[in-house]
Formats: C-alpha cells, structure tokens, sequence
C-alpha cells in the first residue's frame, strides 16, 4: 500500500513538473470591464522540489559510487599486501625447512 502510495504521489509531481516547463498566459476580465494579462512562467514548488530531489538523488549516487571505487581499491590494495607478506613467510619457513635438513 505504500508503494502505490508512493509511486502515485511521483507521477502527480511528475504531471505538476511537466506542466509548468512552457509559459502560460491568463486574459483576467475584472468586475469593472478592464482586463488584466497574467503570464506564468517557471515551475510550481512541487515541479522545483521535484527537480531539486533529482538532482540531490545524483548527487548521493555519485558519492556513493566514489565511495565505493574508493573502498574495492583499499581493498585490493589490502589484499596484495597481505597476499605478498604470506608469501614472503612462506619462503622464509621453506629456507628454514631446508637449512634444517642439511
């Protein structure tokens, strides 16, 4: 139930945001006869929220992709260096192995 909640709230902020992207003018007639030009430009608050939503969305996936570019090389960068440490143990107990034997 909350998702289609959700998901109908998105598409009426969607529709509101679409709406408003051209410019609209009202002729007003007022009560004494003279008439009044209204132009509407720019995007209601929904359609500007919608918008600031997006862009703070990309945002957080880029950081979050930084991050996580940033981390898999701390990781490999780990894993070598105790991949090579292993290694540099194993040869040292083979050395000491074989001087033992002779």
């Amino acid at each position: 139930m909350k998702k289609v909640t959700l998901l109908l709230a998105l598409a009426t902020f969607a529709t509101t945001a679409f709406a408003q992207t051209t410019p609209t003018t009202e002729v007003k007639v007022r009560d004494n006869g003279t008439t009044k030009v209204v132009t509407k430009t720019g995007k209601t608050n929904a359609g500007q929220a919608l918008d600031n939503t997006a862009d703070a969305a990309g945002n957080v996936a880029k950081k979050t992709g930084h991050a996580v570019k940033s981390g898999a090389k701390k990781a490999g960068h780990a894993v070598k260096h105790g991949a090579q440490k292993v290694g540099d143990k194993t040869v040292e107990a083979t050395q000491k192995a074989e001087a033992k034997t002779e």
